[in-house]
């Protein structure tokens, strides 16, 4: 190794022969194998490297990933920066082939730089411009974990929508063929019993209302469906509770209801028209998490433009309905839900679809903490003109130690392949930063609550 092989570095270029020979003569030479640690990140930086000969590599730990940061060859100089700061190293560089450095001490560049004034000038230079590159390549990272963040996000909340679609699409395909044969028995039985006009009026009202179902508020729907739900199970009619809710959907009570027991065929007139409800129903799934996926997939390609989103007059509780409908296929497996719904609660200013977003997390998080069994109350007040929302779970609890960090980026207790960690997180920077309220969380062991609070207009800071 001699004098040029140094004076390839920009950082040297601007010394005389002499200086640069005291240099040697201080510095020590070092070999590599590939493979090799040059430099490990959190050592004391109690030197610097100048790179003669091979390929390097500088990593940088972070949790438990492994971060290649750049490369690096003859020429180069490494681990200045943590020797000028006297800072422990931020990073590692590990010797990609077989290499060779030279090892110049703290105490000769001290004695460099001491000595000659155009040696601490060319020093200047290259930390500043070590130093904008730095900058530079920091930017990018950070543009390379926002596009990270974005795109697990994304992937994260087009989940539940697309697995919801997917869903009602199968069970759709089931409930048409199971209409087909019931279709085919009414007919049958209102030609023996010499009824064929009547069916053909009957099922022209049933198409009319498959075209128009009805918009009802949440309290009322839930009225209504107990109400027919006991009435169908009264007349010995089966799975009343899957039929109950999606006749309301379509204008069916008691009343219009009652006015079928006079034909031969009840039972299976109900049936027919419960069938035909559900398959009409299982379509408006389908559509709405269709619209669903498209409003998230919108939201994306507007990104930049985020705040210009349309502010809206909510039903808090048409939200908090919409998502129980989406998720049905998880609360099936054995979740309770408790409606206490304030019946005087108002309409709120608010992004609908991130609201939605966030009762689906919350939900989402509370049916996996219980396993898939368990009870979940959705509790809604007005308190000091603000909306709250309390989504409760009788699950295990979230652990104490840990309750602080829930909403981090990236921090979950669900198995790897499980979670993304991004569910709170996000739905934390909705509420927060987008609707100016507040997530709050307590949770002991067989409790934990979600509490949203929202104000009833946004007022824009």
């Amino acid at each position: 190794m001699n004098i040029q092989d140094i004076r390839k570095s920009p950082l040297f270029q601007g010394l005389t022969d002499d200086e640069l020979q005291q240099l040697m003569d201080m510095a020590e030479p070092v070999s590599l194998r590939a493979g090799e640690l040059l430099i490990r990140q959190g050592d004391t930086g109690d030197s610097a490297y100048v790179l003669t000969k091979g390929e390097f590599e500088i990593q940088k730990q972070s949790g438990q990933s492994i971060i290649k940061i750049d490369m690096r060859n003859a020429g180069d100089v490494v681990g200045e920066m943590a020797l000028l700061a006297r800072t422990p190293r931020s990073a590692s560089v590990i010797s990609k082939t077989d290499s060779e450095a030279l090892r110049i001490p703290q105490e000769a560049f001290e004695k460099l730089l001491s000595s000659s004034s155009k040696a601490a000038m060319a020093v200047l230079h290259w930390v500043m411009a070590r130093l904008n590159q730095n900058e530079a390549l920091l930017h990018q990272q950070e543009k390379m974990a926002a596009l990270g963040t974005l795109s697990a996000g994304l992937a994260h909340e087009l989940n539940n929508p697309a697995a919801a679609a997917q869903r009602s699409a199968s069970e759709l395909n089931k409930s048409l063929l199971k209409w087909q044969s019931l279709t085919h028995q009414i007919e049958s039985a209102a030609f023996n019993a010499n009824q064929t006009e009547w069916l053909n009026d009957f099922m022209q009202e049933a198409a009319r209302r498959f075209e128009s179902p009805l918009k009802l508020e949440a309290l009322e729907k839930i009225e209504l469906t107990d109400q027919l739900e006991a009435w169908l199970e009264a007349n010995g009619i089966e799975s009343a509770w899957e039929l109950a809710p999606v006749m309301v959907n379509f204008g069916w009570n008691i009343e219009t209801l009652e006015k079928l027991k006079g034909t031969a065929f009840f039972n299976l007139t109900i049936q027919w028209l419960g069938t035909g409800c559900l398959t009409m129903g299982l379509l408006s799934e389908i559509q709405l998490t269709t619209e669903r996926l498209s409003k998230i997939v919108h939201a994306m390609k507007s990104y930049t433009y985020l705040d210009q989103a349309p502010l809206l007059e909510v039903d808090v509780h048409e939200g908090l309905e919409n998502t129980l409908v989406i998720m049905q296929h998880k609360l099936k497996q054995g979740v309770i839900i408790k409606r206490e719904y304030s019946p005087d609660l108002p309409h709120i200013e608010a992004y609908a679809s991130e609201l939605n977003q966030v009762w689906t997390n919350i939900i989402d998080n509370a049916i996996d903490a219980m396993k898939g069994r368990g009870e979940i109350t959705l509790r809604t007040n007005l308190e000091d003109n603000h909306v709250a929302v309390e989504i409760i779970d009788n699950g295990p609890g979230i652990p104490e130690n840990i309750q602080a960090r829930i909403s981090e980026p990236f921090f979950t207790t669900k198995p790897p392949g499980s979670g993304t960690g991004l569910g709170l997180h996000i739905s934390h920077d909705i509420i927060v930063n987008r609707h100016h309220g507040q997530l709050l969380v307590e949770s002991k062991f067989g409790e934990t609550k979600f509490k949203v609070i929202l104000p009833v207009r946004i007022t824009k800071s």
